[in-house]
């Protein structure tokens, strides 16, 4: 009835054939334009940053993203599926500094920050041909020739355009908040900023012991 499935399987080669066949049929847009019309699931993918190599944490997260995609698709909806890279950030400048042997932001301005952008900006497109390799690899479908890039007038001035219709609308209000600083980078600081480069060290104490009058 059945044919036996053989349990001899070059798992690397059936991969390849895969992406080859995918490749070769433009499987992928093919998969987005057969649901023109349908109605739309937006999905922008929260973008990676180039200037470092991915890690298996970035296949977990982007192995969830395909997931829900591929199933938003199979329920009739037509999901473009936009790429991204954010090219804004302190690890990109941190790297910069490093290369450049300098630390801080006054020796920036020392610098030049004419100068120190350009860095930045050479340096966050680093590692793109490895994350294209393991988007592919994985498996995960996504418009990676036509990305939004966070560092392009375009994309900055969408920013701005939406912050004007907040603003427009009444939904801005200025208040007061508590936020990590740094005062080497003369910035303030994410939770994710401030926990990079965590580590547990030990601070000495002395305790002194007096008797009360």
């Amino acid at each position: 009835m059945f044919k036996a499935v053989s349990t001899e399987l070059a798992f690397p080669q059936r991969e390849k054939r895969i992406m080859e066949f995918w490749r070769e049929n433009n499987t992928f847009k093919k998969s987005v334009t057969n649901r023109e019309g349908c109605p739309p699931f937006v999905f922008y993918e929260g973008p990676p940053t180039a200037n470092g190599m991915p890690t298996i944490a970035h296949t977990l997260a982007r192995v969830m993203k395909d997931l829900v995609c591929r199933y938003k698709t199979m329920t009739g909806h037509y999901v473009g599926r936009k790429a991204g890279w954010d090219t804004h950030g302190l690890p990109v400048e941190l790297e910069i500094e490093k290369e450049l042997k300098i630390s801080g932001k006054k020796q920036i301005e020392e610098y030049g920050i004419e100068k120190f952008n350009q860095k930045c900006k050479e340096s966050v497109f680093k590692y793109v041909r490895e994350w294209n390799r393991l988007t592919e690899r994985i498996g995960y479908w996504l418009d990676m020739d036509d990305p939004y890039i966070t560092l392009t007038n375009d994309y900055i001035e969408s920013v701005w355009w939406a912050l004007k219709r907040f603003w427009e609308a009444g939904l801005l209000y200025k208040a007061h908040k508590v936020v990590p600083y740094c005062a080497r980078c003369g910035t303030p600081l994410s939770s994710h900023e401030v926990a990079q480069g965590y580590k547990a060290v030990e601070d000495p104490s002395i305790f002194v012991k007096m008797r009360l009058t």
